[in-house]
């Protein structure tokens, strides 16, 4: 059993009706059935069981709309398209890990290696960094001139979907 108190309109109700009851009560000393029951001065409280709480949460769960499904655009891998280059960090992670692998043997963790790496990373000086930014910005420049071209192959229309299919689907 739950208790709950009544709305505030309710509660504001009952009390009017207690205290002209009780004038009543204390002027006409007739006892009637609604009076006796105010009189007391006791403040009415509804009793409402978990079954009711229960099906009053299931019913409104089920008027609930489901949510939409967003879906996905899957789209198709390109093959012709180039690939991004790699950052000036894995640049440098190709390099240290060799340097890491000569001196730490034992350690076959890519885990453990990434962590030194990222830690080693940190605490280089821009100078030292240098030469990885320089490998990264050249590989960029690189991918952006196959990009510009590859677009305007694609505006064109010399990439058609029957030049992917045509080798695999017989």
């Amino acid at each position: 059993m739950q208790f709950y108190f009544c709305g505030l309109g309710e509660i504001a109700r009952l009390c009017s009706l207690r205290t002209s009851m009780a004038k009543k009560a204390k002027g006409s000393h007739s006892t009637s059935s609604a009076s006796a029951s105010s009189a007391s001065g006791k403040l009415v409280l509804r009793i409402k069981s978990n079954e009711g709480i229960k099906r009053s949460v299931r019913q409104t769960n089920s008027r609930k709309k489901p949510k939409a499904k967003l879906k996905k655009n899957k789209r198709k891998f390109d093959a012709m398209k180039p690939k991004k280059p790699p950052t000036a960090f894995f640049y440098f992670l190709e390099d240290f890990r060799k340097e890491f692998q000569e001196k730490n043997p034992d350690v076959k963790s890519m885990r453990d290696i990434g962590k030194a790496c990222g830690e080693k990373w940190k605490t280089m000086t821009y100078e030292e960094k240098v030469q990885y930014y320089d490998v990264a910005t050249d590989k960029r420049a690189e991918f952006d001139r196959a990009m510009a071209e590859y677009n305007k192959k694609i505006e064109s229309g010399e990439f058609d979907e029957t030049d992917e299919e045509s080798e695999f689907d017989e």
